[in-house]
């Protein structure tokens, strides 16, 4: 049994086709700040970097920074 902790920066952004698409980056660094964020969200809008299944992105919805505790309660036995 163990604790496990994973912290996710999710990107989230407007699609073409009215959709929401999310990119998750895993370990982000801990001292990034919105605006250097936020300069690279528009980055990645303006020079069409991602094609997404509902189009191309079309603006900033979102930015989060996602902490998770896992406590695994059960180890199942090796054989």
């Amino acid at each position: 049994m163990a604790i496990s902790t994973n912290k996710v920066l999710r990107l989230s952004f407007s699609t073409a086709g009215g959709k929401t698409f999310t990119l998750s980056i895993l370990n982000p660094r801990e001292d990034l700040s919105q605006a250097e964020i936020l300069s690279v969200m528009d980055r990645m809008i303006e020079e069409d970097i991602l094609m997404t299944t509902s189009g191309a992105l079309t603006g900033v919805k979102d930015i989060k920074v996602v902490n998770t505790v896992v406590n695994d309660l059960f180890d199942p036995v090796q054989p």
